[in-house]
């Protein structure tokens, strides 16, 4: 149990999330009404997420609207967010600050703010049923480059969400040895021999017309369009990472 844990008394009404996945999060174990701010980013649910107020984006949040707010519970993140503005919320308000690196502390994290908001029992179920749609372990063959970025491109090494989950999905970093998010020179790519090359949804919108220069960089590997969320959100959205890993291993014959 955390000290934030201890601290609380009762269960928050008046919440704050500025991380987009841990927003969804807070929706699908079934709170609404208590959530009444948010980021621009946060489209998801996107039935849900409507007429709250946006306090800005998750690394210019705008702390007069969160005070207006008078919240009782703000959720954060430590990559997400900017450390200075999370600093000053936290010296005003309760705040839950995630650091998540692996898919066991993403379920970690699920369990600890169920418990935070009252929803313990949905916590458990939902992580209870991300572990049983989770494709088994397998030895890796193939190596990945994941790009999350272009002009410069930068991709996800270890330390990250993302490395977890591509070895989760069942393949290798052909970046390991490198640590977060490194610059990537086109020589730098050459160098890694990857055998694939996943250009991610998000942060950068990766699209088909990007194939043709990554394919040029780095001939002899395979470049294919990720859907980034759910390689990289460590929420809710966890439920339909399994089937999506699956239909990866299938695709490029990982067995």
């Amino acid at each position: 149990m955390t000290d934030l844990m201890r601290r609380i008394t009762e269960y928050p009404r008046r919440l704050v999330s500025v991380v987009p996945s841990q927003t969804e999060l807070l929706f699908d174990l079934g709170l609404d009404a208590e959530i009444v701010g948010l980021t621009r980013y946060c489209t998801y649910p996107t039935d849900q997420v409507q007429n709250r107020t946006i306090v800005g984006g998750t690394k210019a949040l705008k702390l007069d609207l969160i005070d207006a707010l008078r919240p009782d519970l703000i959720i954060a993140n430590k990559e997400e967010n900017d450390r200075e503005q999370i600093e000053y919320l936290a010296q005003r308000y309760p705040v839950h600050v995630t650091d998540i690196a692996t898919l066991p502390e993403a379920l970690q994290m699920i369990q600890n703010v169920g418990q935070l908001v009252g929803k313990q029992p949905q916590a458990e179920q939902l992580v209870d049923r991300i572990r049983a749609s989770m494709p088994p372990p397998i030895v890796p063959t193939l190596r990945v480059a994941y790009l999350i970025w272009r002009k410069p491109y930068m991709a996800a090494a270890s330390h990250t969400f993302i490395d977890d989950m591509l070895r989760v999905a069942g393949f290798r970093n052909a970046l390991a040895e490198q640590t977060r998010y490194p610059v990537l020179t086109p020589d730098d790519l050459r160098a890694a021999h990857p055998d694939l090359i996943f250009l991610s949804s998000e942060p950068y919108p990766f699209a088909d017309k990007h194939r043709v220069e990554l394919e040029t960089i780095c001939p002899d590997a395979r470049v294919e369009l990720v859907d980034g969320e759910l390689f990289s959100w460590y929420g809710s959205r966890l439920v339909k990472v399994g089937a999506y890993f699956a239909q990866l291993r299938r695709q490029f014959s990982q067995r």
